[in-house]
């Protein structure tokens, strides 16, 4: 698929089916992420995934926001390993490129996905034994989306180019 097809074809899924993505589709999005560039090249990330009864059951205390999905990725930074500047660190916009890479291969290869903020970040740490280095900065449900799915009705408003564009 063309890149640009890949990014018109994401969207933000709201209900999966109970399907879980090929072990094939999975190493194939996580090697993407991996790829995803980071500021000074430090990668500054850890990605837990997770599929098990039990892990989605931790999720599930931790966000009212997995719509179903069989596959969770929990996307965590280093705050301090991250690049640093002027009282700034990276790991945020860091876990953000790789999140988006994962979001359009994902889409790439006909698996859906969200990305998700809202969650219990304290309990996502404790539930899952997250090394105190590592803050979770966001929560990917991966699967495929239910037939009875609900389209997003704000997947195509856009911005004109005008508004969002200005030349200096």
């Amino acid at each position: 698929m063309e890149l640009e097809e890949a990014i018109k074809k994401r969207t933000a899924t709201r209900k999966f089916d109970k399907r879980q993505i090929e072990k094939e589709k999975l190493d194939r999005i996580l090697n993407i992420a991996r790829l995803a560039p980071s500021a000074k090249n430090i990668q500054p990330i850890k990605i837990y995934v997770v599929q098990s009864e039990n892990g989605i059951n931790k999720i599930d205390k931790t966000t009212k926001c997995r719509y179903g999905a069989p596959t969770v990725l929990i996307i965590c930074g280093d705050k301090e390993e991250a690049y640093h500047k002027d009282n700034y660190s990276t790991y945020e916009m860091d876990c953000s490129i790789l999140a988006t890479h994962i979001m359009l291969e994902s889409a790439n290869i006909d698996v859906d996905s969200i990305w998700i903020e809202s969650f219990d970040q304290k309990m996502i740490k404790k539930e899952f034994e997250i090394e105190d280095k590592y803050t979770p900065v966001c929560l990917i449900p991966l699967g495929y989306k239910a037939k009875d799915c609900p389209v997003n009705p704000m997947h195509t408003k856009r911005k004109t180019i005008s508004e969002l564009v200005e030349y200096k």
